[in-house]
């Protein structure tokens, strides 16, 4: 072969393979465009573009009363899109860009107007298409912000981008604020109502879809008509049994014995007897000299050993067993038991009847009683225990229960000579405060044993879609017999025991029991330096039992006795509680002969009047103008009637039957004070239109 020949073959054949390689590369960008354009078009979008989660709005929580006690409310982002179409021009930004500095600098007050000019050009240099303005705007807020130079020019020619962010608030604060709870990315454990229906409140979550831009910031996009955003779907309510008064009157109560005493923390719970739906619920933490916050909830998570209040149980027992009577004599002041001798801190009362022991909180009576009746066969008495399930968690609606401690002789704890009769006053046991009250609950409620209850329905959109009815834990916890001789023991501690000088009511009957007990320093036990923990726990009205309530104080300085520490912030309270309920039974008054004084009766709301003259006992006639007293007849009532377009005179009226009789005749109210009402703007008789503002003083 000639060299000719040799040099045209090789030419040749690496022609052939260019072409072969060129023929290999159109195929294949025929088949990326043709055959996986779809797949590759789409991994480039998703590079680019996606779909985030748009948090859905919360549901609402509500209290017993309709008031809201938590909500989500709209809070904006404000971010600027320096290339918008209407400011893409440098002459038409740059004339217009101080103008709106210095409006943001004058309505927001956080920067000067040189600082949001400052910060508009330079993302002005360097292109930002999604500049970051402000924070935490709010509704109203954001309705200003669109009127602003620039701002105005639209949506897509301003460059004004809102991304819409949903804020928690509790609109009354502190208030209950540890059974409402939170919800937290960051904490796995659900707190409160919020943790415990999440699942309800929470809704449905959107998509919006979102760009990268440069520097890997993400901004939406308008989507088009194949890829339409989803709208989140706002999450259900929750009806909670809190009543916002009640919970007040608790919380207030509480907080002011915890700074007398300079207790660590404390707790109360007041509940309703027949249906165990919890109207209040306040935990205090001490955080510094007088400052005290909600922190933990000791109401269903502080397991402490109860103390005296737990010996409601222990006489249940004995007379559930027909060990002893209430006229059964035994000794008080010390009880030996090896190696301890069981002491009263009041020291002895002498020989009395197993129900002066019980109302004077004899220590020594009840080891002794309890020992003596059960130590040959002690599991009988913890046998009365398990029945009552205080051994086992009630089932909460919401989460953080703690699990009680109830020991039994199958303990290897169990010390056969000491723990029955240490058992018999409240100690070598752990239950938290509303296990307790639940306990008192079902005495109250004549044996039967509700769980508590702190959410009644859940809706959506006004429509209930589950309704909740407390749990029957025991429907008879104990003979009928037992549970009426309990509840007058319980009168007495109040009547006549150590609750008589504090907790004792002469207008209504409450029923109860002290509690002091020594409790453990953590780790250090209770060898460390002596912690004490204050309780009272019983219900009211004793004779038809409307509420059961518990307050428990823990070491507190100085006394330490449960009547002293723990009675003053029951008894508030209790009579806060019964005097503001009309629908509770209450005594009817003492009336004298010869009382020919009228009562002072303004025009308000019929019904509310009727309401009060019944429960006062005094008879109401609706036949003439004038409020006259007669001891034969009764209390003549009649509303006055006012001309269309006549301010009424509310002078003399308490808040509510004022704004009742200006509302009624078309009148907006704004006011000022509190007690009756002393001044109004508008003179009773005058003329003018509806809907005018009238505002009234009360002193």
């Amino acid at each position: 072969m000639s060299i000719r020949t040799n040099i045209l073959l090789r030419v040749y054949l690496a022609f052939g393979l260019i072409v072969l390689f060129a023929l290999a590369v159109a195929v294949q960008l025929c088949r990326v465009q043709f055959v996986q354009g779809k797949k590759w078009r789409a991994m480039a979008d998703s590079l680019s573009t996606k779909y985030v989660k748009v948090e859905a709005a919360r549901g609402n929580i509500f209290s017993y009363d309709g008031s809201l006690l938590a909500t989500s409310v709209p809070e904006y982002e404000l971010h600027m899109d320096m290339l918008a179409g209407g400011i893409a021009d440098d002459h038409i930004f740059y004339e217009k860009i101080d103008s709106l500095a210095l409006k943001m600098a004058q309505f927001f007050g956080d920067h000067s107007a040189s600082d949001y000019s400052r910060m508009f050009r330079d993302a002005r240099k360097d292109s930002s298409r999604y500049e970051l303005v402000r924070r935490n705007v709010t509704y109203q807020e954001l309705k200003q912000v669109r009127k602003f130079p620039i701002f105005n020019m639209g949506k897509y020619k301003g460059g004004l981008i809102i991304v819409q962010k949903n804020k928690r608030i509790l609109p009354f604060r502190s208030l209950a604020a540890r059974t409402i709870g939170y919800k937290n990315e960051n904490i796995t454990n659900p707190v409160g109502l919020e943790g415990a229906y999440s699942g309800y409140i929470n809704g449905e979550s959107g998509q919006r879809l979102m760009q990268r831009i440069a520097g890997g910031v993400w901004m939406p996009v308008n989507s088009n008509g194949d890829e339409e955003e989803i709208e989140p779907k706002e999450g259900a309510d929750i009806m909670s049994t809190i009543d916002v008064n009640f919970q007040d009157v608790a919380q207030k109560a509480l907080e002011k014995q915890l700074i007398k005493s300079d207790a660590d923390h404390g707790c109360v719970i007041l509940m309703e007897v027949a249906t165990g739906e919890v109207r209040a619920v306040a935990n205090y933490s001490k955080v510094s000299t007088g400052i005290y916050k909600e922190q933990f909830n000791y109401a269903i998570a502080g397991n402490q050993d109860p103390g005296s209040t737990f010996k409601l149980a222990s006489y249940m027992a004995l007379l559930e067993d027909h060990k002893v009577d209430t006229s059964t004599r035994v000794n008080t002041g010390e009880y030996r038991i090896p190696n301890h001798t069981i002491k009263d801190s009041h020291g002895s009362i002498g020989v009395v009847s197993v129900k002066r022991a019980f109302e004077e909180s004899s220590n020594a009576a009840v080891a002794f009683l309890i020992n003596n009746a059960y130590h040959n066969n002690q599991s009988q008495f913890t046998d009365h225990l398990y029945n009552w399930k205080l051994n086992e968690k009630m089932g909460l609606q919401i989460p953080g229960e703690a699990q009680p401690v109830v020991k039994n002789p199958k303990n290897k704890s169990w010390n056969k000579n000491m723990t029955l009769p240490q058992m018999a006053y409240g100690y070598e046991m752990q239950l938290t405060p509303l296990k307790m009250l639940s306990f008192y609950n079902a005495v109250a409620n004549n044996g039967k044993y509700v769980s508590p209850l702190f959410v009644r329905e859940i809706k959506r959109l006004g429509n209930t879609v589950e309704r909740f009815q407390a749990h029957v834990i025991n429907p008879q916890i104990s003979n009928p017999a037992t549970i009426k001789i309990m509840r007058e023991m319980l009168e007495g501690v109040v009547s006549e025991g150590t609750g008589k000088t504090i907790i004792n009511n002469p207008l209504y009957k409450i029923a109860g029991k002290t509690g002091t007990a020594q409790v453990a320093d953590g780790r250090a036990g209770y060898k460390a330096k002596k912690q004490y923990q204050a309780s009272f726990c019983g219900y009211f009205p004793a004779d038809h039992p409307k509420y059961s309530l518990i307050v428990v104080v823990n070491d507190p300085k100085g006394s330490y006795y449960a009547a002293q520490v723990a009675g003053p912030p029951f008894r508030e309270i209790a009579d806060k509680v019964y005097s503001s309920d009309l629908k509770m039974e209450q005594a009817a008054p003492i009336r004298l002969v010869g009382n020919t004084q009228p009562a002072k009766v303004k025009i308000g709301d019929r019904k509310a009047i009727q309401q009060v003259y019944s429960k006062l006992g005094m008879k109401p006639l609706y036949a003439s103008n004038t409020p006259v007293t007669d001891t034969s007849n009764g209390v003549a009532v009649d509303d006055v009637k006012y001309k269309k377009g006549m301010v009424p005179s509310v002078t003399g009226m308490g808040l509510s039957d004022a704004l009742y009789a200006l509302g009624n005749a078309g009148y907006k109210v704004n006011v000022r004070g509190s007690g009756v009402v002393a001044r109004q703007s508008v003179t009773g008789g005058s003329i003018i239109p509806k809907g005018s503002k009238i505002q009234i003083e009360l002193e």
